[in-house]
């Protein structure tokens, strides 16, 4: 049996439809069908219960599923390793970002990106949701957050420190702030996630530690927004280093408290790529943690 039909076989048991596998797969929904009937054919057992409403899979197709999984893994490995010793890493890679990490960091890298692996064809996913990578069938994710938790497989891609900041033209207009507990008494821009937009907290350069209550009018759910709004001069907001570099250095906004460091949740965070297993890392995977690593630093 081909490889690519059990390929199949896996993600139609994966995603619990054919119509799920064929969208992961990119293929026609009928040919997943023609595959899965076939395979079974061929075998002489049902390897997937079919109703009108769910697919679940057999005793017998579990045990078949289990014992072709590290097989066609190491095929692919094997596939990949052998690509990687001829030519230059190649395939499709799902990434999913943020949509204003994306536009911001990864968007200006890719022209350099297609120039070193140009054998990958990337499939590259903005949104502010945090996508189920399995059931997508991503690749890598990048999480803006502390240091990830749980199954997935996590390596730091970037140092991440948060500033507050605000347009001059607004510190003209309603006074300069002069310690971080300052804020409580103005409208603050908000994040619209809940461990930023009613708390954000501070380390002072002795070290002390505050936690300062915000408040505002205005919350906003996408991070470019939210600096667009800073610039429009509707207040202080709490905004990331690499968001906010160009605009500090030519004194479009100015960082309020220079001498603290600021946070929404804790002061080690920054922009961590994930992915789901260690084990059979595809090349084109490998050669593109690597370059992110090299060139987010």
């Amino acid at each position: 049996m081909e490889i690519s039909t059990l390929r199949i076989l896996l993600q139609v048991a994966q995603q619990g439809s054919l119509a799920g596998a064929a969208r992961i797969l990119d293929l026609d929904p009928s040919s997943v069908s023609r595959s899965v009937a076939a395979a079974e054919a061929q075998l002489g057992l049902r390897i997937f219960q079919r109703s009108t409403r769910r697919l679940t899979v057999t005793e017998a197709g579990a045990v078949y599923l289990a014992r072709i999984t590290p097989l066609v893994k190491e095929l692919e490995l094997a596939n990949d390793e052998a690509r990687m010793m001829r030519q230059t890493p190649g395939g499709m890679l799902r990434i999913s970002a943020s949509v204003a990490f994306g536009q911001v960091c990864l968007l200006p890298l890719l022209p350099l990106f297609r120039a070193e692996l140009p054998g990958i064809q990337l499939d590259l996913q903005l949104s502010d949701q945090n996508v189920d990578l399995v059931g997508e069938g991503i690749d890598l994710a990048i999480r803006l957050a502390p240091a990830p938790k749980g199954d997935l497989i996590s390596t730091r891609l970037k140092t991440t420190r948060y500033h507050v900041c605000a347009a001059p033209g607004y510190l003209e207009r309603a006074g300069d702030l002069e310690h971080p507990g300052d804020l409580s008494h103005r409208e603050c821009l908000r994040l619209s996630l809940p461990e930023y937009r009613s708390r954000w907290l501070f380390r002072g350069p002795s070290g002390q530690q505050i936690e300062v209550p915000v408040d505002g009018s205005l919350m906003i759910s996408n991070a470019l927004a939210l600096r667009e709004a800073a610039r429009l001069g509707l207040g202080p907001a709490l905004l990331a280093d690499w968001l906010v570099d160009e605009d500090l250095a030519s004194g479009r906004l100015v960082d309020v408290f220079p001498d603290w460091q600021a946070a929404a949740t804790t002061f080690e965070t920054g922009a961590w790529a994930l992915y789901p297993s260690r084990l059979y890392l595809p090349a084109r995977l490998r050669a593109a943690l690597d370059f992110l690593k090299l060139h987010l630093k």
